[in-house]
């Protein structure tokens, strides 16, 4: 390869040269350029792309590529609970006592690889169908078209000297020189933070650039095109671009969740609890029991127990789980905590088009100024479509689809296309430039009613010609309302002959223009969006259409799909609004029309201050919403932009299959705060049967082996929550963190878990008279203990009566059952008489189970009284 090209091994050794390369390369003319990268104009044989992709590899940066199972496993050990317990073992092992240490470590290792393996099969789930949704670029390479055109190509198999074609809507798919361009402005905002497009040149440059961003024939990973199109060389691809460079900062640009944020103030809660007890309780019981080695070994134990270990295990595993349940129903999680934010939306923002209709867009009407079907407004729409370069969208689709075009125009009909004046959001036309076989040039252009006949001063229909006045623009209005009400989609047509023929022409020439007339669509209704629109007003989600469309269409499309409308706010509207303003009416607005992506994704960013909010869609205009949304869906036939900016991508663009994926969020959500609940509200009891039962027993109330005994089997009986059945009413509605819920619930529940420590404590010591007899009062408390943690869940998971009103799935019956029974046989069997138990008297069982059925009443009655005064 030639010196422009770049190491394989990496960017580290290119960080004092890169930039004098780049503007090296950027002098050069196009040839020279292809030149210097060992490649051609007409592109790589297939031969030497698949050599340079063996030594270069993929064209893929960190973050899209598949974890390593050594990396998987490092992501699930990776947490402060996790270190939290490796030092406590550490701890135990230096103080001789090896046992307790191998059931700490055994604890981390349940944790981890429980993680590991659920994390890893969605992770190969999501592989698969992440296979179905390929993102390509289009590129030249010989031997793969035999015309020298351009042939898609996954982005992860582009090469270094690899000659690509861009357009609007497309990811920039690596780093590269350009080659050609026309009105080619791209948005660079991930790599420079800089929210206007800029535009891009091919011309040689002949300046000095200290900033390669700013070198205008070169275009970077990680940019898209906003309007225009062009080709280039690839210069660098995968880890070794300026985005491969910043990949990791750019995946970890996104904000934590509110359910992030309240996982990690709980895990930090409990830390600094522990912090406190752990010396707390060596100073009781070294003093009160003058062995501090004892004693030490005994705080670290309860350390150990007060850590909710299995707090990693259990939130990665929902997660896992509900992208499971997602893949088979063919939805993609890109992010597992966007499951999560899901379940919590309560505001859903989406476009019309293939939501709440088919996205099956038909060309019915072709009208002139007299609303007369015109061929000739039908022949200059052909053109128009078949001669843009840019991202067809489903309207072209529509027209060069029409049964009638090729009968009537063959391929091209002798025209040849000449320039090309791109559509952008602003003027919401495209125009094409066209030399006609006679050899004159015409400019053809299409668009957004208003916006198009602003332009034209005269018109032409059935041989006539004139000039537009107010009358004409008066019914031109009137009728396209009324096509609008309808349900049609109305574009208009227009054209120019141009006096002076040029090689280029631009904004400037779209004036002075002669409508020929008017192209109608329709867009039917989707039979499932009455449905799923009841289904997520059922569930407490509102939805926002945000279009940009006009109000008049949008509303007749509303109204057929059942949707209340009401007062509809445009975009020219909201121009004029500050952000406060804005946010008042866009609380009490259900539809937005004529917007631009700025103006949704302020919305969306407005809204998000009060709600959740998800966003769907599939176009250039929507990846400006979908980022700024907690959660981003968008559709695998949606341009790349959008589909990097998502954080899930269905298969099928349905607010059905999105109302599945907020149940299973929900879902994910209440397994996941069953265990916290019962975590926090366990440990708060626990802190006050430690302290009390180390103040007055002459003895540790349990050695420091059955300590993590306990919490060993504790924890395996924790393992199947993930899998427990959720009450309807947990999902009926948008479920969010609230940590003061929480501190209240263990606040109410903690003590009375303590209340029955203590009257166990109570029994073994004056029925059984155990002051003398350590051995058994641990025995006794080690049961009691276990079976009161273990039985708990099923009240708490819950806010019905359980096993009656709501039942646990039958794996978290099975491992609860398992766990009981190995509570009460391991006093007896040989395994306990090494941990220090010793047989208990028989007259201790019917005691235990009075003592159980008190406990399980008062445990679910105070439950109930908290649901009843502050909810679950």
């Amino acid at each position: 390869m030639h010196k422009y090209s770049l190491d394989p091994s990496g960017p580290g050794k290119r960080k004092q040269t890169e930039t004098a390369e780049l503007n090296q390369l950027s002098k050069l003319s196009a040839a020279d350029a292809c030149a210097a990268l060992a490649s051609r104009l007409d592109g790589l044989d297939i031969g030497e792309a698949q050599a340079r992709l063996k030594q270069f590899g993929r064209n893929l940066v960190t973050k899209e590529q598949r974890p390593t199972i050594a990396r998987e496993l490092w992501t699930r050990a990776r947490n402060p609970l996790n270190g939290l317990l490796l030092v406590l073992a550490t701890v135990s092992y230096a103080l001789g006592d090896v046992r307790a240490a191998v059931i700490i470590v055994a604890m981390v290792m349940l944790s981890i690889g429980t993680s590991f393996i659920q994390e890893h099969r969605s992770n190969e789930a999501a592989a698969r169908l992440r296979s179905m949704v390929k993102n390509t670029a289009s590129v030249r390479r010989r031997g793969v078209t035999t015309d020298g055109g351009f042939a898609e190509v996954p982005l992860e198999e582009l090469v270094p000297g690899d000659i690509v074609q861009l357009s609007a809507g497309d990811m920039i798919p690596a780093d590269l020189r350009l080659l050609d361009a026309n009105d080619l402005f791209i948005n660079q905002s991930a790599l420079t933070g800089e929210a206007m497009p800029a535009e891009k040149f091919p011309a040689p440059f002949t300046g000095v650039s200290d900033n390669p961003f700013d070198l205008p024939n070169m275009c970077f990973m990680g940019a898209n095109v906003v309007s225009g199109y062009g080709t280039g060389v690839i210069v660098r691809t995968g880890a070794t671009t300026f985005f491969g460079d910043l990949a990791d900062k750019v995946a970890s640009g996104r904000p934590p969740t509110a359910f992030d944020k309240g996982v990690a103030r709980f895990t930090w809660l409990m830390i600094r609890v522990i912090s406190v007890m752990v010396p707390l309780v060596l100073l009781i019981n070294g003093v009160t029991k003058n062995d501090w080695l004892e004693a030490l070994l005994f705080a670290v134990a309860v350390g150990v127990g007060l850590t909710p270990e299995m707090l990693p295990m259990i939130v990665t595993v929902n997660l896992a789980k509900g992208a499971l349940a997602m893949s088979r129903a063919k939805v993609i999680v890109k992010r597992l905590e966007a499951i999560q934010n899901l379940g919590a939306i309560d505001i859903l923002c989406t476009d019309k088009t293939g939501t709440l209709t088919q996205d099956r867009i038909i060309l019915k009407r072709h009208l002139d100024l007299h609303w007369n079907e015109s061929d000739m407004v039908l022949r200059y729409a052909w053109l128009n479509s078949h001669f843009q370069s840019g991202l067809k969208n489903l309207l072209d689709i529509a027209v060069l689809e029409h049964a009638e075009m090729h009968s009537m125009f063959g391929s091209d009909s002798g025209y040849s296309k000449v320039d090309e004046i791109p559509f952008d959001f602003s003027r919401r036309r495209l125009s094409v430039v066209i030399s006609t076989p006679e050899g004159r040039h015409v400019l053809v252009c299409k668009g957004a009613v208003e916006e198009l006949m602003a332009i034209c001063t005269g018109y032409e229909a059935e041989g006539e010609r004139g000039a537009l006045d107010p009358s004409h623009f008066s019914r031109a209005r009137q009728e396209t309302n009324q096509l609008n009400a309808d349900g049609f989609r109305v574009v208009a047509v227009a054209y120019k002959e141009l006096a002076e023929l040029q090689e280029t022409y631009s904004v400037a020439d779209e004036s002075g223009l002669t409508l020929v007339g008017f192209i109608a669509f329709l867009d039917p209704p989707k039979d499932s969006a009455r449905e799923a629109l009841a289904a997520l007003a059922a569930s407490g989600v509102t939805v926002k259409i945000l279009t940009g469309d006009n109000d008049i269409i949008t509303r007749e499309v509303c109204r057929e799909v059942g949707f209340y409308a009401g007062t509809i706010l445009l975009g020219s509207q909201i121009e004029s609004m500050g952000d406060e303003e804005l946010a008042v009416a866009a609380e009490g607005t259900s539809v937005f029309a004529k917007l631009t992506p700025g103006q949704k994704e302020r919305i969306v960013r407005l809204l998000r201050k009060r709600h959740v909010v998800g966003f769907l869609g599939d176009g250039i205009n929507d990846s400006p919403p979908l980022r700024a949304a907690d959660v981003g869906v968008s559709v695998d036939t949606a341009v790349d932009i959008a589909k990097e900016a998502a954080d899930i991508i269905v298969l099928e663009k349905s607010l059905m299959v999105l109302q599945g994926g907020v149940i299973e969020g929900r879902r994910v959500f209440a397994n996941i705060t069953k265990y916290i609940r019962m975590g926090a509200s366990s440990n708060f009891g626990n802190m006050f049967s430690v302290l009390g039962a180390s103040i007055f027993l002459p003895f540790l109330p349990m050695l420091p082996i059955q300590v993590l005994t306990n919490n060993l089997l504790y924890d395996l009986s924790q393992t199947a929550i993930p899998t427990d059945n959720v009450d309807k009413s947990e999902v009926e509605r948008p479920r969010q963190w609230n940590i003061r819920n929480i501190f209240k619930f263990m606040l109410v529940m903690g003590p009375v878990s303590s209340l029955f420590d203590y009257a166990t404590f109570a029994m073994m010591l004056f029925i059984f008279n155990a002051w003398n007899d350590p051995s058994l009062f641990q025995t006794g408390w080690f049961v009691e203990s276990l079976l009161t943690q273990t039985l708990i869940i099923h009240i708490i998971r819950t806010a019905k009566i359980p096993f009656i009103e709501s039942q646990a799935s039958t794996a978290l019956m099975a491992t609860t059952a398992l766990i009981c029974l190995t509570g009460v046989f391991l006093p007896y069997l040989g395994i306990g008489h090494i941990l220090g138990f010793r047989p208990l008297p028989w007259t201790y069982w019917p005691l235990l189970a009075g003592m159980l059925c008190m406990y399980a009443f008062l445990t679910h009655w105070a439950k109930m009284w908290f649901v009843r005064r502050f909810g679950m």
